[in-house]
C-alpha cells in the first residue's frame, strides 16, 4: 500500500517586487500552512518522504507543516511543474507515505489524474491554495501507479 498526500502551496504574497519563484506566505498563507500541519498530524498522515518544489512560497509551507524525519527532496522540475512531471518525480520515489508540494495549475490536472473517483468538494477542480488530497493506491512500487482511491480533501478555510 502506498500513500500520497498531495499539497498546494499555502497562499502567496504579491505585494512585493519579487520574481515568482521568491515569493513568500503572505499572513494568511503562513497561519494556513500551520493549520495544514495541525490536520496532518491529527489525522494521523505522517509522510516518510517529502518532494517540494524549491520556490520560496513552497519551502516555506513545508517549514510552517512542522514535518520532521522524513527525507526531504527539492527537485527543480517541481517549480511550476506539468502534470508530467508530478506524474515522474512520484515514480522516482522511495517512501510508503509521500508528500508533494507543488503549484498549480499541473497539481489540479494531475489529481483530476490519479483519483478513481473526484472527491465530493466544490474546491477540487480549481485545486486551490494549500488545498491538500489523500490517496492511496494499492501497489508496492510507485513506478507502477495508475489511479488510486481518495482518503481526504481539505481546504485550508475549513480548518481555519
Amino acid at each position: 500500500m502506498k500513500r500520497l498526500i498531495l499539497m498546494r502551496h499555502a497562499k502567496s504574497d504579491w505585494k512585493m517586487d519579487q520574481p515568482d519563484f521568491d515569493r513568500p506566505l503572505n499572513k494568511r498563507g503562513q497561519a494556513s500552512a500551520i493549520a495544514l500541519g495541525q490536520w496532518l498530524k491529527d489525522n494521523d498522515l505522517h509522510p516518510d518522504e517529502v518532494l517540494c518544489s524549491p520556490s520560496a512560497r513552497t519551502k516555506e509551507t513545508l517549514q510552517r507543516l512542522d514535518i520532521t524525519g522524513a527525507p526531504t527532496h527539492f527537485p527543480k522540475p517541481l517549480y511550476l511543474a506539468e502534470r508530467a512531471d508530478l506524474r515522474h518525480a512520484l515514480q522516482a520515489a522511495m517512501g510508503d507515505t509521500v508528500l508533494i508540494i507543488a503549484h498549480n495549475p499541473g497539481i489540479a490536472y494531475f489529481a483530476s489524474d490519479i483519483v478513481e473517483e473526484a472527491p465530493n468538494h466544490d474546491r477540487f477542480e480549481d485545486y486551490p491554495t494549500g488545498a491538500t488530497l489523500v490517496v492511496d493506491f494499492d501497489l508496492n512500487s510507485w513506478i507502477d501507479f495508475d489511479k488510486g482511491t481518495v482518503k481526504d480533501f481539505v481546504v485550508p478555510r475549513e480548518l481555519t
